[in-house]
């Protein structure tokens, strides 16, 4: 037997269970109906009593009793019991779980392509939020992990730094230093120089004055006249007459 012969047998035991389940309810409601028509013409006669109303919720208790009494021994009960030869009570519950199951059934085969598909999607979800949160999580690790290094390498980078920034100031002391000494040589060997270039000129000016005033000061303290000058032509002619005697007899 196919899937279809098998939906027919439930559908048909639905039918029957939903008419069993149907006509007891609808004598219920048809009993209750005359009761309750007949509840006013007596209640107009004598006043209702607290017994009365005992008895009332006595017969509704008695009612749904019956109510399911009548369920049990429904004709599409009786008839699903003779046709499997299986007792009343058994039949109802037979009848019962079929219903569900035909219920169930529906359901999963109406449902069976997009829970799936829903399910499917909600994994996708799930699996896609997992993989975020271990990205992420990696992630905030790596840069933790990256701090902490950073961290732990400070205290040596601060201490490379300032050694050498000390160094560097020191490079840079010396290499100022050195200018400063290099500028002031250039000075004293420029001023030397424009010193002895000075006194060698203020030495040729002090010669050439001193030679002039020497030669003035002669002019004016040798004045020779023609006699003078004679006298002394004869006496410097003597001395080489005299001088180059003596020679001769040497």
């Amino acid at each position: 037997m196919n899937i279809r012969g098998f939906l027919r047998i439930y559908v048909l035991i639905a039918l029957l269970a939903l008419l069993a389940i149907a006509s007891p309810r609808a004598f219920g409601k048809t009993q209750e109906s005359s009761e309750s028509s007949a509840q006013p013409s007596s209640a107009q006669s004598t006043e209702k009593s607290a017994s009365a109303e005992l008895a009332k919720e006595t017969r509704e208790a008695a009612g749904e009793e019956e109510e399911n009494e009548n369920l049990k021994h429904s004709p599409a009960i009786q008839f699903l019991a003779r046709k499997t030869g299986m007792s009343v009570h058994r039949a109802h519950l037979f009848a019962v779980t079929a219903n569900f199951l035909i219920v169930a059934f529906l359901i999963y085969w109406f449902a069976r392509k997009s829970i799936p598909a829903a399910f499917r999607s909600r994994t996708d979800s799930i699996q896609r939020g997992l993989e975020e949160g271990r990205a992420a999580s990696e992630d905030a690790n790596r840069r933790l992990a990256d701090i902490e290094s950073r961290l732990s390498k400070l205290d040596s980078e601060v201490a490379q730094m300032q050694a050498q920034s000390e160094s560097e100031a020191a490079a840079e002391d010396g290499r100022i230093k050195q200018a400063a000494e290099a500028d002031i040589r250039k000075i004293v060997e420029a001023a030397e120089q424009e010193i002895a270039s000075a006194a060698k000129q203020a030495r040729r000016d002090l010669s050439s004055h001193t030679a002039d005033l020497a030669v003035a000061l002669a002019r004016k303290q040798i004045q020779v006249d023609s006699a003078t000058d004679q006298i002394l032509v004869r006496n410097f002619a003597g001395r080489l007459a005299s001088g180059s005697g003596g020679k001769d007899r040497q």
